[in-house]
C-alpha cells in the first residue's frame, strides 16, 4: 500500500523516551509534567464521573465549559466573544489544530510555517492536499523577518501557522510581531491558525500577547489552546478552538467527523475548576518561572550556553564548547553515558541546521532538575 505521509516514521519524542526507559535516564526530553493534576481538579473529576455524567456531550462542548471559556478570554484577553457560537471543545490541541487546517486547507494551497515548527503542521497540511512552506528561524534569537516572510506569501498561500508561546525555543511574539502580521493579513486574502497552548506559561513579568486581543487578527483566525498545558492533565487529552462564527461553522463540520465530542466528566470537571480556582491560571507563570531558574542556576557551572526562556517549560542549550557531533548523536550518547535524555532541535526543521543546540522539559520536581544538571555539569 502506497502510504499517504511516506516520510513519516517514528517521532523523536517516542525514540527519547523509549531511549531513556531503556537506560534508566532522567527524561528531560519529552514535554510533560512529572507532577500531577491539581487535587481539585482530580476531584471534580471524580465526582462528575460518580454522578453518571458519562455519555456523549454537545459536539461543540458542553454550555457551562464554553462559557467559562468565554469568561477567561474575557479576562485575560479583555475581549467578549459568543460561547455557544465561538468556542468548540476538542480532544486535545493537536486534534484542534488538525481540524482547522482540514478546515483551511484546499488541494494545491500553501501553509508558512516557521521552523523549529511542531511536528504535527506538516503532516495535517499534507493530508488536507496543501503544501506546508517553511521558513527558518535562527538561533539564538528565532526571530521572524517579516519582509521574508512577505516575500513567500503568492497566490496559493491560505494560511500561516504562528506559534507563542514558541515550542520548541521557548521565545514569544512581541507586539511589533503582531503588527507586522496584521499588516500582512491586511495585504492578502489568508488566514491565520495561532498555536496558543502554552499561553498561560510567560515568564519575567511578559504578558501573553495573544491574537484574540486583537479583533483585526482575531476575525480571520483560528486560536487554539491546550487544558493540558495549563492543568498539567495531558494524558486527559483536552483542547479548544476559538474562532469568529463563521470560521467555528467550518471547523465544526469536520469535528464532528474526527471525534464528534470531547471527555464528557472532564468537560464538568474543567468548568469547575475554571470557575472556582481561577487562582490556578494566574499563579502558572509564576510556578514555571521558579523551576526554569532552578535548572538555569544549577546549569550556570556546566560548560553549555543557556539560551533565554521567555515562555512554554522548555529551556534550550547550545553545547558547541562540549561536543562536535551532530544534535541528534549528541543526544543519543547524552541518554547513555550521562543518564539524561533531551532532544535535539534539528528534527524542528524541515531542513535540518547545524546548530549545536538541545531542548529541556522543567516541567519536572525540583530534585530530578537538579539531578540532571549536575549530571550535565560533568560533560
Amino acid at each position: 500500500m502506497e502510504s499517504k505521509l511516506p516520510d513519516v516514521g517514528t517521532s523523536i519524542f517516542t525514540k527519547m523516551t523509549g531511549l531513556a526507559n531503556a537506560h534508566g535516564a532522567l527524561n528531560l526530553s519529552q514535554g510533560f509534567p512529572e507532577f500531577d493534576t491539581p487535587t481539585k481538579l482530580k476531584q471534580a473529576l471524580a465526582e462528575q464521573t460518580l454522578a453518571g455524567y458519562n455519555q456523549y456531550a454537545p459536539s461543540p462542548g458542553i454550555p457551562a465549559l464554553q462559557q467559562e471559556i468565554a469568561a477567561l478570554v474575557a479576562r485575560r484577553y479583555h475581549q467578549d466573544i459568543d460561547a455557544a457560537a465561538q468556542v468548540t471543545v476538542t480532544a486535545g490541541a493537536t486534534e484542534a489544530l488538525f481540524v482547522a487546517i482540514q478546515a483551511l486547507v484546499r488541494e494545491g494551497d500553501e501553509v508558512i510555517v516557521f521552523d523549529p515548527a511542531y511536528d504535527s503542521y506538516r503532516p495535517a497540511v499534507e493530508l488536507a492536499g496543501g503544501k506546508t512552506v517553511h521558513i527558518p528561524l535562527n538561533a539564538p534569537d528565532y526571530a521572524i523577518d517579516w519582509t521574508l516572510v512577505s516575500s513567500k506569501v503568492t497566490d496559493k498561500t491560505r494560511a500561516i501557522i504562528i506559534n507563542s508561546p514558541h515550542n520548541p525555543s521557548a521565545k514569544t511574539l512581541k507586539q511589533v510581531d503582531l503588527d507586522s502580521l496584521k499588516a500582512l493579513l491586511g495585504q492578502h486574502d489568508i488566514y491565520l491558525i495561532s498555536d496558543e497552548v502554552y499561553e498561560h506559561i510567560t515568564f519575567d513579568g511578559a504578558s501573553h500577547l495573544s491574537v484574540l486581543r486583537d479583533p483585526a487578527l482575531s476575525e480571520r483566525a483560528f486560536v487554539i489552546s491546550s487544558f493540558g498545558k495549563t492543568f498539567h492533565c495531558t494524558g486527559w487529552k483536552m483542547g479548544y478552538c476559538v474562532a469568529p462564527p463563521a470560521l467555528s461553522s467550518e471547523f465544526r463540520k469536520i469535528h464532528q467527523f474526527v471525534n464528534f465530542s470531547s471527555f464528557t466528566p472532564a468537560q464538568f470537571a474543567l468548568a469547575e475548576m475554571l470557575r472556582d480556582a481561577p487562582e490556578h491560571v494566574d499563579e502558572l507563570s509564576d510556578f514555571y518561572q521558579q523551576k526554569r531558574d532552578v535548572l538555569v542556576q544549577a546549569l550556570a557551572p556546566s560548560r553549555f550556553n543557556i539560551l533565554p526562556s521567555e515562555g512554554t517549560y522548555f529551556l534550550l542549550l547550545d553545547y558547541s564548547d562540549i561536543s562536535t557531533l551532530d544534535d541528534v548523536t549528541f543526544c543519543q550518547q547524552l541518554v547513555e553515558k550521562s543518564g539524561v535524555a533531551a532532544i535535539p532541535l534539528s528534527v524542528f526543521y524541515e531542513n535540518p541546521t547545524q546548530d549545536k543546540i538541545i531542548r529541556l522539559c522543567f516541567a519536572k520536581e525540583t530534585d530530578t532538575l537538579i539531578a540532571a544538571a549536575e549530571k550535565l555539569c560533568q560533560l
